[in-house]
């Protein structure tokens, strides 16, 4: 039995640092932070939802927002606000072991979705970098500068 002592994304080919390789979880972490404040400040804004209410029906809107933007963005354009301020990018590793990268798509973007909106899968992450969501839903976060 060997130990993989290697860099994140390693095994999937990717370089150790720079462009391309696997987004550090701080960065995916301030990432979500920026998508999750934008979601609240429209909800806020547009939908009249008192800022911080954490009870009530209204209280999940904020949530259904973000899961409506992370669905959309990062399967159609592989990418939310939060990612695209900080140099990350969602890929199918299907098609980067082929040396095609490419956006997710809705499914993956569902599945992926779904088990972030749960947190805590994104809390595990495998050898790769990669957390729950993503292995789930075939995908990895690369910085994309």
């Amino acid at each position: 039995m060997t130990t993989d002592t290697a860099y994140p994304g390693a095994g999937l080919g990717l370089p150790e640092h720079g462009r391309g390789s696997v987004g550090t979880f701080p960065r995916r972490l301030v990432a979500i932070f920026i998508d999750w404040m934008a979601c609240s400040a429209i909800a806020h804004m547009i939908l009249g939802v008192p800022w911080g209410q954490l009870h009530g029906v209204n209280s999940l809107l904020p949530l259904a927002l973000f899961a409506i933007e992370n669905v959309l963005l990062v399967g159609l354009l592989g990418t939310t606000l939060g990612h695209r301020l900080l140099g990350l990018q969602v890929h199918r590793v299907e098609w980067l072991r082929a040396g095609e990268p490419s956006m997710p798509g809705l499914g993956a973007a569902l599945i992926r979705t779904v088990l972030l909106c749960l947190v805590i899968p994104a809390l595990i992450p495998d050898r790769h970098g990669r957390g729950l969501h993503d292995r789930a839903a075939g995908t990895v976060i690369l910085r994309s500068r």
